[in-house]
């Protein structure tokens, strides 16, 4: 990719991916309930091999994927990132049993993953989370509470952390591999805003033992941002994948809408508005892409960088999906329209893997690092 642009082939694999995704995908999602798992959905994903490129993709090939699926389908999107984002610590740091048991499931889209990291009291605010892991012989009790858990209740494994306390904050959380039919796990789902399932989690003595733990205890945070690092760039590609949906649609309906003796494309108020749409969305597909390579390229300011261009996707994308509302009027108010739907998807990745606030902070502090470090 030389200078941000990609290569033919690759504009090629992005448009048969949005032509798969609005032919062979949408359907299987029309057919889903909202706030549950879509399994059918899930199976599709995975015959077409495209869970498998979640997990064998670099950052860049990721946001490709997404930014595609979003574009024509945003029900197959969300189910393809909640099993790489539940799945991934699994991969980066399981152990080969647990790799073996799950991770085959996972890709082949039969076995339904979660990552089990806000709390009630501790959203944005990861480090404070209190799910206590309590000794118990050689292994623990997970005890307490987690909110607004994608795929929660209806999961087959929550990648959970939890609190070991070796030491304070950050640095006192394991990240354990919890089968959802573990006695003393319960949970029910959330009726959200967006379509795609969200739950509670209660755990009353869950029992977890040494062969549950992904990677080291007290290592579970360091679990979580580097899924976290990888992640927040496809969430901007997400973004910028409904930000061009609806950009697009707002070109073919201002083209042709009629109006004071025109089509909306004459008016100036209306042709500059979407010129902003336009030049906010590339953009925003630009700073993606270099968040990503930056990632495949190992760079050390990846965190800085991720933040970036997921505070950037995502502000734009509620920008773009909210003028282009206004531009059509009222129909695109109405149950069904394409615009009703991204209305609703586009509000969540303002808040999930990390509130716009948050990545303000990152980068701040990132930022002052750097100066401090001169």
């Amino acid at each position: 990719m030389a200078g941000f642009a990609l290569g033919a082939e690759e504009e090629q694999w992005c448009a048969r991916l949005r032509t798969l995704s609005r032919e062979r995908l949408r359907p299987l999602a029309e057919k889903g309930e909202p706030g549950r798992v879509n399994r059918p959905l899930l199976a599709a994903l995975g015959e077409l091999g495209l869970l498998e490129r979640v997990f064998a993709s670099g950052a860049l090939e990721l946001c490709l994927l997404r930014e595609s699926l979003a574009y024509g389908c945003t029900e197959a999107e969300t189910a393809l990132a909640l099993q790489g984002l539940g799945a991934h610590p699994v991969l980066a740091a399981g152990s080969p049993a647990q790799r073996e048991r799950w991770l085959p499931g996972v890709r082949e889209g039969r076995l339904v993953a979660a990552f089990a990291l806000s709390e009630p009291g501790a959203g944005s605010d990861a480090a404070a989370l209190e799910l206590e892991a309590a000794p118990d012989g050689a292994g623990w009790r997970l005890g307490g509470q987690k909110c607004w858990i994608s795929n929660a209740p209806e999961a087959d494994f929550y990648t959970v952390f939890a609190r070991t306390g070796e030491a304070p904050g950050a640095r006192g959380i394991t990240a354990f591999l919890v089968p959802a039919d573990r006695p003393g796990l319960g949970g029910e789902a959330l009726d959200m805003l967006s379509p795609h399932p969200i739950g509670s989690l209660s755990f009353d003595g869950v029992p977890v033992g040494p062969e549950d733990v992904l990677g080291e205890p007290g290592q579970g945070f360091r679990v979580a941002m580097g899924t976290l690092n990888l992640f927040r760039p496809s969430v901007g590609a997400f973004a910028v994948g409904m930000a061009r949906a609806a950009l697009d649609a707002t070109l073919a309906h201002t083209a042709a809408r009629t109006a004071f003796g025109g089509v909306l494309a004459d008016l100036q108020a209306v042709a500059h508005r979407v010129a902003e749409m336009a030049t906010r969305t590339e953009a925003a597909r630009l700073l993606v892409y270099a968040a990503a390579g930056a990632y495949d390229a190992g760079s050390p300011d990846v965190p800085r960088r991720a933040a970036m261009a997921k505070l950037l996707a995502t502000e734009t994308a509620q920008y773009v999906v909210d003028h282009a509302v206004q531009l059509h009027g009222a129909v695109a108010l109405r149950r069904g329209h394409l615009l009703e739907h991204l209305y609703r998807e586009v509000r969540a990745p303002r808040i999930y893997e990390g509130a716009s606030e948050v990545q303000r902070t990152i980068i701040a502090k990132e930022l002052y690092r750097g100066v401090a470090a001169r």
